[in-house]
């Protein structure tokens, strides 16, 4: 919830090959009053309907904004589509048997579509979770697509750090398998601002956590979460990993101070990864995400997933901080040209969807015609450079 990804996405698909080519990207901060607002409706706080119709709106009107900025500044005022994945409040899994029940995403598409007059795909989750899937992680149909080639003979695995840390693990011949991880930067922020009275939204590069070390005894009662042991597919939030459930994980230990809080909640955000990574043989792994800002959470993975290697995912052609927005186009674009998106080895769905819903823009909703090639590949190709 730092803020809005919003990315621009030149997209074509011939002879099973969808070709992206980023043509810019930014991120947007939320005005401190809603940002504020998002986080007290998390959970374990309530929400009142009164309260979750006003963040609809607003966070709309901001998606709308945000939108409209990025079609005049980096599209040059021509586009086809808007895309939205939305800003998560609430992902409903059942404690029981981690099946997902429902997901609430918020930011009302009828904004965007008012404010750039484009249709708008928006809802991508929900139809997912209707198939018997999780919703999450997406990111895999991405990751499939683009890093199959990538793995050759060996298994890579694309891992994205946001407020949860989520793999996909892909290999040249085998359907992929994706799930969450466990906490990305999510107990990392919430510690950040519990230890500073809610002044501090995060560890500024990893400073604090730098000067602290791992509690051993902290770190235990924290591994022994039933999560990490449960089998994919799985998926996890906010709802579950948040500020209360750090206080009373530190009831169960001795005094722990800030520094060494945050050091070890970096060890378990990284031994979480590096042992899904080591389950299944991982030779690479292309990292994107917020946490990829963090060097400490850098220098703690480089450590613990050796011998496998850590590239990132700027170095293969995909900006990292904007590949969930790039994910977010990719996904629009396969709805929107009638192209089922095939993650049910990683969401565990009865089979491939078109994943959400249209709201048309100014015109009448012409949508092109479907496209009946099976879709194997994504190559990422840098923009072409004027005069050359």
């Amino acid at each position: 919830m730092d803020g809005i990804d919003v990315a621009v996405a030149e997209l074509s698909v011939s002879g099973g090959t969808i070709e992206l080519v980023p043509r810019g990207h930014a991120e947007v901060p939320y005005p401190a009053v809603l940002r504020n607002a998002l986080l007290a409706a998390l959970p374990p706080q309530n929400c009142t309907a009164g309260e979750l119709c006003r963040l609809d709106t607003e966070v709309g009107q901001a998606f709308a904004g945000t939108a409209a900025g990025a079609l005049a500044d980096l599209a040059g005022g021509e586009a086809d589509l808007v895309a939205s994945l939305g800003q998560t409040l609430f992902h409903w899994v059942d404690d029981a048997d981690g099946h997902v029940l429902g997901t609430l995403q918020i930011g009302e598409p009828a904004w965007i579509a008012e404010a750039t007059g484009l249709p708008v795909v928006a809802g991508l989750r929900a139809r997912d979770v209707a198939a018997g899937g999780h919703g999450a992680p997406l990111a895999s149909v991405l990751d499939r697509l683009w890093l199959r080639e990538l793995a050759g003979d060996g298994t890579v695995a694309g891992l994205n750090i946001g407020g949860i840390a989520n793999i996909t693990v892909v290999t040249a011949d085998s359907p992929a398998l994706a799930y969450d991880t466990g906490p990305g930067n999510a107990l990392l922020d919430a510690a950040a601002r519990m230890i500073s009275n809610g002044a501090w939204q995060r560890d500024v590069d990893g400073d604090l956590a730098a000067q602290g070390g791992c509690r051993e005894d902290l770190l235990k009662i924290l591994l022994a979460d039933p999560f990490y042991a449960a089998r994919p597919p799985k998926s996890t939030g906010k709802e579950r990993f948040h500020t209360d459930y750090l206080r009373e994980t530190l009831e169960k230990v001795p005094r722990v101070s800030g520094p060494d809080l945050l050091a070890t909640l970096v060890e378990l955000t990284a031994t979480t990864v590096a042992e899904a990574c080591r389950a299944h043989g991982v030779t690479r792994v292309v990292v994107s995400g917020g946490g990829v800002r963090n060097p400490t959470l850098m220098v703690a993975l480089r450590r613990l997933l050796e011998p496998a290697a850590l590239v990132l995912s700027d170095e293969l052609g995909l900006p990292g901080d904007a590949k969930e927005a790039y994910l977010t186009a990719l996904l629009g674009f396969l709805t929107w040209h009638g192209i089922p998106a095939n993650v049910p080895s990683a969401t565990g769905a009865r089979g491939p969807r078109l994943l959400g819903s249209i709201t048309p823009g100014s015109d009448a909703l012409r949508l092109p015609e479907p496209t009946t090639t099976t879709v194997a590949r994504l190559r990422v190709t840098s923009p072409a450079i004027s005069g050359r």
